[in-house]
């Protein structure tokens, strides 16, 4: 089963483009659940993501609750500088879904209120608010996909 990046009302293209790719690069799925801070179309999303858009599963969805509906059974991490574990702390399956706020705010403070078993950060010094949401989920991704042996990767 793929692994799955949940972007909840993404602000800017160039992350989501980066994200992308490396969905691509590693046969992840990508759910953008809306509203975006950009259209689609928009050329720095399609810049971020090189050519590669036609290899990534992306899903679009009206609200976070729609992707939980749509799978009842994942398992959903949930990050924020806020959460107390640290990613290395979770073992990761084949399947689980990885969430993401926007860039400017983050991930609403009562999904991480009512889910903070599954909450997780980036340790980072007290000198940054938070990493870029791009090398954050890569960061996530590349730990998952260790832990799994790096399925069907070269």
């Amino acid at each position: 089963m793929p692994l799955h990046i949940v972007l909840v009302e993404p602000e800017i293209p160039a992350n989501t483009g980066n994200i992308a790719r490396s969905c691509a690069a590693t046969g992840t799925h990508l759910h953008l659940v809306h509203p975006l801070g950009f259209r689609t179309d928009d050329a720095s999303l399609k810049r971020a993501g090189l050519d590669y858009w036609p290899a990534v599963h992306v899903e679009h969805h009206d609200s976070f609750e729609e992707v939980r509906k749509k799978y009842p059974d994942g398992r959903f991490f949930f990050t924020s500088t806020r959460a107390v574990k640290r990613y290395t702390d979770f073992e990761f399956r084949d399947g689980d879904f990885f969430v993401f706020g926007k860039e400017t705010k983050g991930l609403p403070q009562e999904l991480l209120d009512a889910n903070p078993e599954m909450c997780m950060r980036l340790p980072i010094t007290d000198k940054v608010r938070s990493l870029n949401l791009s090398n954050s989920a890569a960061i996530v991704l590349y730990e998952a996909l260790r832990q799994l042996g790096f399925p069907n990767m070269r």
